[in-house]
């Protein structure tokens, strides 16, 4: 039986979608895009796909390195407090700090951003956040996709997905393949919570009836909104001139899993890592989870960057030359451990002395 027409004259509007407002946000994001500019890449929007150009960006014979990677619920922190670009910064710097551990610099960067109803205000600071953390990390924002899907996202919600391409001089990567006993960890400090253990820090601040807009009680100068949207920092340009000052074996980004997971991801079989937690300070936001929530310190360790960002393996004998350029370059650099000789053949692992931990003061 033929369909009934049930309303002549419909309009993708009435269904809940916005083409004129879509058509605003790409028109407003156009100069943030072009403030991305870098060798390669003209960073235009609007085409249908983006072109780069690896022999102008100065390669000869690269390999090519992608990743991608979210914010997490730290998103329900920027919805709930009306702090929205700084997850743009959160979002590229999950992906690019990925790239770089390998030792790739990152070239490109394009971003999905996916809402039930298109705010466009809201929408340009989250892709201001995004072009600003290009800008930081030297890649260009090629171009991106704004999907406005009704009845998918509740009101005022949106998600957020990145995706960067970076490339590395065939025989230059780093693969931590030469990492032995006796190297040296070096802990890049972090900026805050970065991006992971969010689930855990808004059940925290639920079950305390903490309030968002009140000052953080670990830090009256900001608020808690303020302090726990601190965007995850950005290590490229530090981390690569250490790399190509040839004082890297290996790095790791601390992410999801914190210290005792992700750092075994670039050590060797036969090899055991051991940090001594009072080796390095941390930002009091952790000190203030630790005791909200009555973490264990494992559980923290696991969880949380608890104030290392980024690590850093190099030879005992390349630790200081590293810890210079790194620190000329600004970063925070703590001494935090070394590689020891484990079982042959097993799976690497990380030990970790909490006495003294920067989350317990």
């Amino acid at each position: 039986m033929a369909g009934r027409i049930v309303n002549e004259g419909a309009t993708y509007r009435d269904a809940g979608v916005d083409i004129d407002a879509g058509e605003a946000l790409v028109e407003a994001i156009k100069p943030l895009a072009k403030a991305t500019r870098r060798p390669g890449a003209e960073a235009g929007l609007g085409g249908f796909g983006a072109l780069f150009d690896l022999r102008a960006a100065g390669f000869r014979d690269p390999i090519l390195v992608a990743t991608t990677d979210g914010v997490g619920t730290k998103l329900k922190l920027a919805i709930e407090s009306g702090r929205h670009a700084g997850v743009g910064i959160d979002l590229v710097a999950m992906c690019v700090n990925d790239l770089v551990v390998q030792g790739a610099e990152p070239l490109l960067f394009l971003d999905y951003y996916a809402t039930g109803k298109l705010d466009v205000a809201v929408a340009r600071d989250v892709v201001a956040g995004i072009a600003e953390g290009c800008r930081i990390a030297g890649c260009a924002l090629v171009g991106g996709e704004t999907a406005e899907m009704p009845g998918m996202y509740g009101k005022g919600d949106y998600d957020l997905a990145g995706f960067a391409v970076g490339a590395a001089e065939r025989g230059t990567l780093v693969t931590g393949e030469t990492v032995a006993a006796g190297d040296v960890l070096l802990g890049l400090a972090a900026s805050g919570v970065h991006s992971n253990g969010y689930s855990l820090v808004r059940k925290l601040v639920r079950d305390g009836q903490f309030d968002l807009e009140a000052p953080a009680p670990f830090d009256p100068e900001r608020t808690l909104a303020q302090a726990l949207m601190e965007p995850t920092r950005i290590y490229v340009k530090s981390a690569l001139a250490a790399v190509r000052a040839g004082r890297v074996k290996a790095m790791a980004h601390i992410t999801g899993g914190g210290l005792v997971e992700n750092i075994p991801r670039v050590i060797p079989p036969g090899l055991v890592v051991r940090l001594s937690a009072r080796a390095w300070r941390a930002p009091p936001v952790f000190s203030w989870l630790r005791l909200t929530g009555n973490i264990a310190d494992r559980e923290m360790a696991r969880t949380f960057n608890c104030g290392i960002g980024l690590v850093v393996v190099t030879a005992s004998d390349q630790s200081d030359a590293a810890m210079r350029i790194l620190s000329e370059a600004g970063e925070t650099v703590f001494r935090i451990g070394e590689v020891a000789q484990g079982d042959a053949g097993a799976e690497p692992f990380v030990e970790i002395d909490f006495q003294g931990a920067p989350w317990r003061k």
